[in-house]
């Protein structure tokens, strides 16, 4: 009771600063208090812009919390439409600073040592401030240029308050609109609430950025800057100071006197090898975070928000994709069958129908405009009349993709990040989905399977005997060659082993 009501204050709380922007309609579509919404149309008046545009500018106002909830929110093209998720995806991730010395005291508190044994310039004005961290340059001790983010004071607790309220909501969501269960939003806000736990603990981003600069080791095109782990902790981390061009700035690069299009081409290696290669990629791909070096290598900075595709989704994905491009639309709504994204009662004639009818207007623009993640857009929203499940992981790659193609085109207008990437596109697809590679993990299931033989003829015993008060047992010569203890079981094992590997050669040759 107690946290309803307090829950049922912070809604009204934010009802008002979503009437002041004319941004109601969010509280309105989701028909959740509706007693409180009548009372904040008290304080409603009209706002210039687009819906999508008027509702950034109110949660921008809210706080750190609901700009997370934006950016969140900014995937579910399927729940908001296209154009509204596009809007929210400009919301600035940016806050007043706090003071330079409120950012001394967070990192003398966190490593309990003076600032000036740490470095030996310090400079109060940050170079950036979001909603969870701010950023100072500085210089160590050692002499080397850094960059140190420091989070903001009381964050912890104003994200863990909002957070309660997001949850509650959802909550009544769930609870009240059966219908919108299959968009899972409890779920969604769990997500959400992990990710701003992992942003929180800045050790989490600096072993985020461990990793991808470990994936990119020797990449002369890619670069992630080096860690300084002594002087990073919870509330603090530092890191390699970077410089470099921002990656929409055309004219910049021009005037460096390099090629935009070698520095599209190598963006698009970079965010194919994240994804498909590596299934771990870079969220939050803005300008702000891309820069060209001297050389016309990347740089990427802030690696707060992360995405991970298992190995699986990547094939469906790299399946999906390869289907739209070559207008394989059968085999694009096949693969949202085998994956399990769309209902098997559901019709695969009618998703077909229904992928043509979304790919063909964005396909037969011309290359430099066809847009993958437009098209995947337009996909999750037909979710309600396919019962197709919410993939967070899809949605956020979505969103990505969508980032990363409006900054590729203001380097290169007439260049197209999928078409300079279909090289390393389709040497991925003969490595992972071609003949060899289902041959190589048919093999691998299978030799795992006979590994797994000795176990499962112990629990057989087991259960057998169990079942027989304990008077059937396996015969000790069948145990050992099932077990492998017989030497002759290996022979027949090999046997069999050769056998099926050869059956699946023949078939992989057919």
């Amino acid at each position: 009771m107690v946290r309803s009501l307090r829950n049922v204050v912070r809604l009204l709380r934010l009802a008002r600063i979503l009437a002041r922007h004319d941004a109601l309609f969010l509280l309105e579509n989701l028909q959740v208090a509706p007693a409180i919404v009548i009372l904040a149309r008290l304080f409603s008046r009209r706002a210039p812009g687009r819906p999508g545009q008027r509702l950034a500018r109110a949660l921008q106002q809210a706080g750190p919390t609901f700009i997370k909830l934006g950016q969140a929110l900014s995937t579910r093209s399927d729940l908001l439409g296209e154009e509204l998720a596009a809007d929210l995806s400009e919301l600035q991730d940016s806050l007043p600073p706090f003071p330079g010395s409120a950012a001394r005291a967070f990192i003398e508190a966190e490593f309990g040592r003076p600032i000036d044994e740490l470095f030996t310039r310090f400079e109060d004005t940050p170079v950036a401030a979001a909603s969870i961290a701010q950023v100072h340059f500085a210089v160590t001790a050692e002499g080397r240029e850094v960059a140190v983010k420091v989070l903001r004071p009381g964050i912890e607790a104003a994200f863990a308050r909002d957070l309660d309220l997001f949850f509650w909501v959802s909550e009544l969501i769930e609870a009240t609109r059966p219908e919108w269960r299959r968009l899972k939003p409890v779920e969604s806000i769990r997500t959400l609430a992990e990710t701003v736990e992992l942003e929180m603990d800045l050790r989490f981003e600096a072993a985020a950025a461990a990793e991808m600069g470990e994936n990119f080791a020797g990449d002369p095109t890619f670069a992630v800057p080096a860690v300084d782990w002594q002087r990073t902790g919870r509330r603090v981390l530092t890191t390699e100071r970077v410089a470099g061009i921002p990656l929409d700035d055309r004219a910049a690069v021009l005037a460096a006197g390099l090629s935009p299009e070698a520095v599209m081409s190598n963006a698009a290696a970079a965010f194919f090898n994240m994804v498909f290669r590596d299934g771990f990629f870079h969220a939050d791909l803005h300008p702000g975070n891309w820069f060209v070096r001297p050389d016309g290598g990347l740089v990427a900075v802030d690696f707060g928000i992360m995405g991970r595709l298992d190995k699986t989704t990547r094939r469906h994905l790299a399946e999906m994709l390869i289907g739209f491009l070559t207008r394989d639309y059968r085999r694009a709504a096949e693969v949202h069958f085998e994956a399990g994204w769309v209902p098997a009662h559901r019709s695969v004639d009618t998703f077909t129908q229904a992928c043509r009818s979304i790919a063909e207007p964005i396909l037969d623009r011309p290359q430099n405009e066809i847009s993958i993640a437009r098209l995947l857009g337009q996909l999750f929203q037909i979710t309600e009349t396919f019962e197709m499940e919410t993939q967070p992981q899809l949605l956020l790659l979505q969103k990505t993709m969508l980032v990363a193609e409006g900054t590729g085109r203001a380097m290169a207008p007439e260049a197209n990040m999928w078409l300079l990437a279909r090289p390393l596109i389709e040497d991925w697809y003969a490595e992972n989905l071609g003949p060899e590679a289902r041959l190589r993990d048919a093999t691998l299931r299978l030799v795992e399977t006979a590994a797994r033989i000795p176990d499962l003829v112990d629990r057989l015993e087991a259960n057998a005997g169990a079942l027989s008060g304990g008077s059937l047992r396996l015969h000790p010569d069948t145990l050992r060659a099932l077990r492998g203890d017989n030497p002759h079981a290996w022979i027949m094992k090999a046997f069999w082993m050769a056998a099926a590997v050869a059956a699946l050669v023949l078939l992989a040759l057919h």
